[in-house]
């Protein structure tokens, strides 16, 4: 019986730990203060159905639309350093794309995990691996935007697609380093009344009745989100409106740049507004959640709060990567143009396919009719 009551103890201790944003991806019952869960079971599932249309939308859109652009950089287009920014950018939101099937069967299954240990860490550290990956090339590629503008004849002498490449490895590293305690604090548990195996965020709760240890998983989980705020949104965000404000004094002030700024002004706008809007809602639901946790009491208006935001502001944080090849590559008349070319080359080469195999089936009837009249 005592067991059986740590057992239980430490494993609501856990589940209340695990309604962070990083939870709330595979999850979409939400516990209250006391346990309990979300009350509204009608809008559950049509928050839960919500997640999985979007989340297939997400990966019919970035499989494909990523897919394009590494496509047309890496193996269409001359390689230059904006080509290796937009491939490395590609690569991160294709591989999240890709990974999104796994949620998906996950809230199909009614919150089952099938898949194994390795593979609940392993999906979340490719979620965050994408994150901390895509907003630092965006970061990368406007500071680089920054120099080329400010310093044109520098950027000329000194960028080059080695140093390039170099600088999106080290971005990989770092989005790696940063990614990496998602792998460790993952696990899975299966719940014996239902048969069901949950994938949450254990936080090494190894003795989960000692209350030291419960403070410690706290902590974890507090420093875990407030770290991911800042080096997620708030230095990325303020080092992407640096730059762009930078840029665009610099071309207020230069009349020949000046007159030809109308449309990099309108991209510089779109870029920042939808960072903006597609971020901060879902780092602003992360605050929303540590304030949740350190109410002494439980609040059911921020856990109705939590339950209905986090899978619209999840939705919203992971529709960057279907947004990044329009905002950043499509954008670009040298991409459109190679897609048009490329286009109109496959669409050339079947035409020719069709009519060569057509010509063949004509010559061969032509053929037959002439030996049936010959009999």
């Amino acid at each position: 019986m005592t067991f059986n009551y740590i057992y239980v103890v430490g494993l609501k201790t856990m589940m209340e730990l695990t309604t962070n944003s990083l939870n709330q991806i595979n999850s979409t019952a939400v516990p209250d203060g006391n346990g309990h869960i979300f009350k509204y079971p009608g809008l559950k599932q049509s928050l839960n159905t919500m997640s999985i249309i979007v989340y297939s939308l997400i990966f019919l859109l970035g499989v494909v639309g990523n897919g394009v652009v590494i496509w047309v950089t890496g193996f269409k287009m001359k390689k230059t350093v904006n080509t290796v920014w937009y491939l490395h950018l590609a690569v991160a939101d294709f591989i999240f794309a890709a990974y999104l099937p796994l949620n998906v069967t996950y809230k199909i299954l009614g919150m089952h995990w099938p898949f194994g240990k390795i593979m609940c860490r392993l999906n979340t550290m490719v979620l965050f691996l994408h994150m901390f990956a895509s907003v630092y090339i965006l970061v990368v590629i406007s500071v680089d935007r920054c120099v080329s503008v400010v310093w044109p004849v520098w950027a000329q002498n000194h960028r080059n697609m080695r140093k390039a490449s170099c600088v999106s490895l080290c971005v990989w590293i770092l989005a790696f380093i940063l990614s990496a305690p998602c792998f460790f604090f993952r696990n899975t548990e299966k719940v014996f009344e239902k048969g069901k195996i949950l994938c949450f965020n254990s936080y090494n709760t190894d003795n989960y009745e000692l209350p030291s240890v419960i403070q410690m998983q706290k902590f974890r989980h507090q420093a875990m989100i407030i770290t991911r705020f800042f080096l997620l949104f708030v230095v990325p965000f303020t080092v992407i409106v640096s730059c762009y404000a930078v840029i665009i004094k610099h071309l207020k002030r230069n009349r020949v740049l000046a007159s030809k700024s109308s449309r990099p002004l309108k991209i510089i706008a779109a870029i920042i507004i939808t960072f903006f809007l597609c971020w901060a809602p879902f780092h602003i639901m992360s605050l929303i959640e540590l304030v949740k946790f350190r109410a002494a009491a439980p609040n059911e208006t921020l856990v109705y709060v939590i339950a209905v935001g986090n899978p619209l502001t999840r939705s919203l944080a992971f529709f960057t990567s279907c947004l990044n090849p329009l905002l950043y590559v499509f954008m670009g008349q040298d991409f459109k143009k190679e897609i048009r070319k490329s286009i109109l080359n496959w669409l050339e080469t079947a035409f020719q396919d069709v009519e060569a195999h057509s010509h063949t089936h004509s010559k061969t009837e032509d053929t037959s009719q002439s030996k049936d009249n010959q009999i």
